[in-house]
């Protein structure tokens, strides 16, 4: 049997690291308690001393796994010392990056299967910190700012969301062939996404080059 030269202390950290490292190769319905025993020499009681199920395994995997996702979308998001619509699409690039670069995680965060998880994490969370917090708060300042249409935030947000939520899983699900021209995709769908959200009232605005076009034909 291999020996286990971990400390009770970081083991916990151990078993998390070892199990973000098999979901990065692996279907996350292949993780068990006994690839963590296997992995680390230990018993599965010393597993149940740090989770008391798979679930609460889950739990951690997922707290953890939103954590690193926000703190790549929303501190673009959140820095306005950018543009905002720089933020807005350098944001939507992170969002994707990330999807493509965490497939089997990213489905974890965003499937059903342990969508009950998900919730009750989210429903304790500052939601000003998250990812869509951000998101919302961003749009609302657009709104303030005379940059986006005073419409429902909640809604536009959503649509913002649910539009990088799709190209996301295209791209890491291969139901479309789109890993050659995938970033091509992320401009031209935040052209479609800006053109639908801007406001005829904004005459001068610091925008990406590739955007300008469409400003001219909205102005």
């Amino acid at each position: 049997m291999q020996k286990n030269n971990y400390h009770h202390g970081n083991l916990k950290s151990e078993f998390l690291r070892i199990a973000f490292e098999f979901i990065h190769r692996e279907d996350i319905e292949k993780l068990t308690l006994k690839v963590l025993s296997d992995a680390t020499g230990t018993s599965r009681s010393a597993i149940y001393r740090h989770f008391s199920s798979k679930d609460a395994l889950m739990e951690e995997i997922i707290r953890q796994g939103f954590s690193d996702f926000d703190d790549h979308t929303a501190p673009i998001l959140q820095d306005k010392n950018r543009p905002l619509v720089d933020r807005f699409y350098q944001a939507s690039k992170a969002y994707i990056y990330w999807a493509k670069e965490n497939p089997n995680l990213y489905r974890l965060l965003f499937g059903k299967k342990y969508a009950y998880i998900r919730e009750e994490i989210m429903s304790i969370k500052d939601k000003s910190c998250d990812g869509f917090g951000a998101l919302k708060l961003a749009v609302e300042e657009g709104q303030k700012g005379g940059i986006l249409k005073k419409e429902d935030s909640l809604k536009q947000s959503i649509l913002i969301w649910s539009s990088l939520h799709g190209l996301s899983s295209l791209i890491i699900d291969g139901f479309m062939d789109v890993e050659e021209i995938y970033e091509e995709l992320i401009d031209n769908m935040f052209k479609l996404l800006l053109a639908g959200l801007i406001t005829k009232k904004v005459k001068l605005l610091s925008i990406l080059p590739f955007a300008e076009s469409i400003l001219e034909r909205r102005l």
